[in-house]
């Protein structure tokens, strides 16, 4: 009778393993394979600006080690609006992500109405830094100072033109800014992205462009461009624009307009898939070859948590939100 028994509790917690087991396995939330499948980051932006520069050399060190390829996917239009709308509408699953920009925060305040919800539509993952825009103009440019440029503006109203990388793009706003604060009338030209706008610039097609540090800083070291100036409220700590002044020491006081780059993904997709990007991106910026590649143009790294992103993009919603009304600049 004992040995009946003994082996019916065997059985008893045989049984009660295998539950115990099966519950387990139950539990085990389906994204701790993360990732099982090739990762995409939406730029949206045409390739060859600062936006898709950042976007590839980190995508390179994510990809080996998160053990599957980073694709960069570029989908430029309508001031980033196009892209950011397909990764709203995406699975939320962490396989797709957008490299945001100051667009994204500016275009609920430039836009009546987004097909996608701005608020609600995007978890943060992480931002990955902050940098200036450059005032350049192509090597041959008859202005060699922003007072020069002023001083045109004024002379022929509208026959100044500035391109940017889009409407609603930080330099847009750069130029726009720069327009309110010195009372002049000046051209905005929107590419698709930097690439296609610093071609025109190079060959006489635009005038000035407020580009990223990114995206110009090769033209600027090579001799191709000249930087008159930058956007941030202090110099570049860049090698290549240290000597660079700013436009508020040009003669425009308290102007200030950063660029910056950063990762959202869906609403809506795991806290631990967050996590895990959010870690794997931070390791990816702080490789030699990421801050070999971008600190030389002024980008400033920062790499916090997603939360802190958060804190930083809604700062600059409002911020931008008041320059825009203030200022009434629109997408023309």
């Amino acid at each position: 009778m004992q040995n009946i028994l003994t082996l019916a509790r065997a059985k008893l917690a045989a049984l009660l393993s295998c539950a115990c087991a099966a519950s387990f396995l139950v539990a085990t939330p389906a994204s701790a394979a993360f990732p099982d499948k090739p990762i995409k980051i939406v730029v949206p932006f045409a390739p060859g600006g600062g936006t898709d520069l950042v976007a590839r050399t980190m995508g390179i060190t994510m990809g080996k080690e998160l053990g599957q390829p980073v694709i960069i996917d570029n989908r430029p239009g309508a001031g980033t609006i196009i892209g950011t709308d397909a990764v709203a509408k995406s699975a939320p699953d962490g396989y797709t992500l957008v490299m945001a920009t100051v667009a994204h925060v500016v275009n609920p305040s430039l836009q009546a109405k987004l097909p996608y919800n701005y608020e609600k539509g995007f978890a943060p993952v992480i931002l990955v830094g902050v940098s200036p825009n450059v005032l350049v103009v192509r090597a041959d440019s008859p202005y060699k100072s922003v007072a020069d440029v002023i001083a045109a503006a004024k002379a022929k109203p509208g026959k100044v033109s500035f391109a940017s990388q889009g409407a609603g793009t930080s330099a847009h706003l750069a130029g726009e800014l720069f327009k309110n604060l010195t009372k002049t009338d000046m051209t905005h030209i929107p590419y698709r992205g930097a690439g296609p706008a610093i071609t025109d610039l190079l060959g006489g097609q635009v005038d000035v462009m407020f580009a990223t540090a990114a995206a110009v800083s090769n033209f600027v070291e090579s001799g191709k461009l000249r930087a008159l100036a930058v956007t941030t409220a202090t110099r570049s700590p860049s090698p290549s624009l240290a000597k660079v002044p700013t436009i508020a020491e040009s003669g425009i006081p308290g102007y200030v307009a950063d660029s910056w780059y950063g990762l959202y993904v869906p609403a809506g997709t795991p806290a631990d898939v967050i996590a895990k990007l959010n870690a794997t991106a931070k390791r990816a910026i702080q490789t030699d070859a990421f801050k070999k590649r971008v600190e030389s143009e002024g980008l400033v790294i920062n790499g916090g948590s997603p939360e802190d992103f958060d804190k930083y993009a809604k700062g600059e919603e409002a911020r931008w939100r008041k320059v825009v009304k203030e200022n009434h600049i629109t997408t023309d």
